[in-house]
């Protein structure tokens, strides 16, 4: 490799950083499945009393920057885990990205490139939290700050919780846990407000109280009005909502069964016979991670831009782009951002149809054109896919083992999939927050693929016993 590339350069910075960076120590042997599982559940209570402690000097803030995104980055506003997990999110993606457009150039079969490629996306975490910090807390909590040093104490907050977080999701990536930090912690944060939905016993704007049971329960005792169950305003759970969620649980759980099975034969252990599977969901839920990021990130920018410079919604040009209701600043009321961001609950829907078609459509657009970049960066096109079934010692019966067959095989299937599947996942979404699924229509479709993730690497750890190299590749996703 030429000195001087972008991939020698961060070697060296590795190389020289690795000595001085704490880490979670491997365990020594495999942990039995139950302690995993113990230690998922202390890092969960860890979180979640996190995201019940308030900041310290925080005061409450005239916007919520993160609003759209606080689903994905499972974050809670004014508690010490406000950033959640978006500085790993980003810092992943952008290592990944790198990675996958060949920028950097790691060769993932060999343990130590993994562990430079690894302790690379370290670093740039370590980045990524310090300048989320600083421009957070200014951009957000700074006009309400008095005194200098509150500010000072309000970022240090931020970075040590972030850091905290990420070392959680550290120890269980390690192999103390099961999975991944940062899909227990989005899961968690999902299954939380599906439950708050259906049993908060707090009251409501309605007079009834915010849960749909209590709220069944209130009604039926005489006390409420049992018409309002069906269908209420203002975004609050009923029971076309508590229908609809379990309607979109079942249609994702029966479409990621849908799969094209490609029967694959060991060349190292004879007898041995598996399938391939192409699953309609290819690309699981990434794209609409990019999406949604990409989404939260036009809101957050023009939403500054509007406070700064169209504050009344009296400048021509910016009016094209952003409008927001001075009296409710989280409100969109006009413009481009008026038009991606979704009218969440029939209600709101009803009055502006065209703003809730074109939110939906938007959704299908966006969430292909993710899914098809996705597939060539994130290392899943045919010809990636053709070359991961050769380095697991397998092959297709009636090919030859080498890389053009097999790819011109998998070429069959792979861009079909991807735009099926990314259709159907920017129509759920799309549809699902518009019509006021519990938890969101983007947080039901995270939470069922890292449930049904968290299934396939259960299976992954029986197959591994028998053929781990074979075990690794069909836990992929």
């Amino acid at each position: 490799m030429a000195e001087g590339t972008l991939t020698a350069t961060i070697r060296k910075i590795v190389f020289k950083a690795e000595p001085y960076l704490p880490q979670v120590p491997k365990p020594k042997k495999k942990i039995p499945l139950q302690v995993r599982l113990l230690w998922c559940g202390i890092a969960l209570l860890i979180y979640m009393i996190m995201g019940q402690t308030p900041l310290f000097g925080a005061t409450a803030p005239q916007f919520d920057f993160l609003a759209f995104a606080r689903v994905i980055f499972a974050s809670q506003q004014g508690t010490l885990v406000e950033l959640g997990i978006g500085p790993i999110v980003t810092a992943g993606l952008l290592m990944q990205l790198l990675r996958g457009s060949d920028i950097l150039k790691f060769d993932f079969k060999k343990p130590e490139e993994r562990g430079i490629f690894q302790t690379a996306t370290k670093l740039v975490t370590y980045v990524v939290i310090v300048a989320e910090s600083i421009v957070y807390a200014i951009a957000v909590y700074g006009p309400g700050v008095t005194e200098p040093y509150v500010m000072y104490v309000l970022i240090g907050q931020l970075m040590a919780a972030s850091i905290i977080i990420m070392f959680l999701d550290e120890l269980i990536q390690k192999g103390w846990g099961l999975g991944s930090g940062i899909s227990l912690f989005i899961m968690a944060g999902v299954a939380q407000q599906i439950l708050w939905s259906m049993f908060s016993p707090l009251p409501a704007g309605d007079g009834g109280m915010i849960g749909i049971i209590p709220y069944l329960i209130e009604s039926l005792t005489g006390s409420g009005n049992i018409e309002n169950v069906f269908f209420r305003s203002n975004q609050l759970p009923s029971i076309f909502g508590l229908f609809l969620t379990a309607g979109v649980l079942l249609v994702l759980v029966f479409t990621q069964g849908i799969k094209i099975e490609i029967p694959i034969v060991s060349t190292k252990y004879r007898g041995f016979s598996a399938v391939y599977p192409i699953k309609l969901m290819y690309v699981s839920n990434i794209p609409v991670i990019l999406a949604s990021a990409l989404t939260a990130n036009a809101v957050f920018i023009f939403q500054m831009l509007w406070a700064n410079m169209n504050p009344r919604n009296n400048n021509f040009f910016m009016n094209f782009v952003a409008q927001f209701d001075p009296t409710s600043p989280n409100t969109p009321v006009g413009g481009i951002i008026y038009y991606i961001t979704p009218p969440r609950g029939l209600d709101v829907a009803a009055l502006d149809p065209m703003r809730a078609v074109g939110y939906v459509l938007f959704m299908i657009g966006i969430v292909i054109v993710f899914g098809r970049l996705w597939v060539e960066l994130g290392g899943l096109s045919p010809k990636s896919a053709a070359q991961n079934l050769l380095d697991a010692d397998v092959q297709i019966p009636g090919f030859r083992r080498s890389n053009a067959p097999v790819e011109a095989l998998l070429n069959k299937y792979i861009p079909s999939v991807t735009i099926i599947g990314s259709a159907i996942l920017g129509g759920l979404a799309g549809v699902s927050d518009v019509l006021g699924v519990f938890g969101s229509g983007i947080g039901i479709l995270l939470m069922v693929d890292i449930l049904i993730n968290y299934y396939t690497q259960l299976v992954r750890e029986q197959v591994e016993v028998v053929m781990p190299r074979l075990g690794a590749l069909l836990g992929r996703k």
